[in-house]
Parts: structure tokens; sequence; C-alpha cells
């Protein structure tokens, strides 16, 4: 027998959990758009590749995957060859895909970061402090 819960003291009642969660994944909207990919398809992309990696260490030896995956070894020596070339594909782009997307997404945000301002402003801004220092008209009045 469980007690009924305690009467609030006023407001609304504090969200469930169903619709914090829920909250939590519209808010996913306002990430940057490398976070928002990460978090909505990046997942999927990266499990897949750990999958088909953890599939082909358990197949073939853990070692050989890496070897395929980097490139180190040609996925046509091991056995099963169906899924050392899938592991092979993913390692040669794939992954650097991923991680140029990354690199370039970065160095997208932090060149735009630098580019806040408009050209027009820059240029007056430079014609302005080009321009000879102006003398302040003396107080004095008379020789």
């Amino acid at each position: 027998m469980s007690s009924p819960p305690t009467p609030s003291l006023g407001g609304p009642p504090p969200p469930s959990r169903r619709q914090r969660l829920r909250a939590w994944w519209a808010d996913r909207h306002a990430l940057p758009r490398f976070g928002f990919w990460l978090i909505s398809r990046g997942t999927t992309v990266l499990a897949m590749c750990l999958v088909l990696y953890l599939l082909n260490g358990l197949l073939i030896g853990w070692a050989p995957a890496y070897e395929v995956m980097t490139g180190i070894t040609s996925p046509a020596t091991v056995h099963p060859q169906w899924c050392a070339w899938l592991l092979s594909l993913t390692g040669w782009a794939v992954i650097p895909a991923i991680v140029g997307a990354a690199a370039g997404y970065v160095i997208t945000e932090q060149i735009q970061a630098h580019h806040a301002r408009e050209l027009a402003d820059v240029l007056a801004e430079l014609r302005r402090l080009a321009e000879p220092p102006q003398t302040p008209p003396s107080a004095g009045g008379g020789s």
C-alpha cells in the first residue's frame, strides 16, 4: 500500500521524465550544425562503423581487423573477405570523411567568427585610421 502523493504548495507539477526527454530532443536544433549532425545522424554512422569493426574483430581477429581498417593489410588476404572488404571501405572512405567534416566545420566556425564585421565597416575604419591626425584648435586665441 502506497501513500498518496503529497499535495504541492502551488504551481504546475514538475515535468515528467518523458517530458524532459522530449524537451531535450527538441533542444538539439539549437546546437551548432556539427553538434546537431553528431547527435541526429552521426551516432548512427559511428555506431555502424563500430559494429563493423567488432564483427571483423570477432571473425578475423583484432589485429588483422585493425590492419585492414587502416589499410596496412589487404582485405583479400584475410578470411572471410566479405566483411573485411566492408571494413576496408569504411576505414578508407567513411572515417576520413567524418574527420574531414569535423575539421572543416571547426575551421569554418573560426573563420566566420573573425568575419563578423561587414567589409564596408572595416574599410571605413581603415580609411579613418589612414588619415593624418587633425591638430586641435588652440585655446589661447592670440599671439
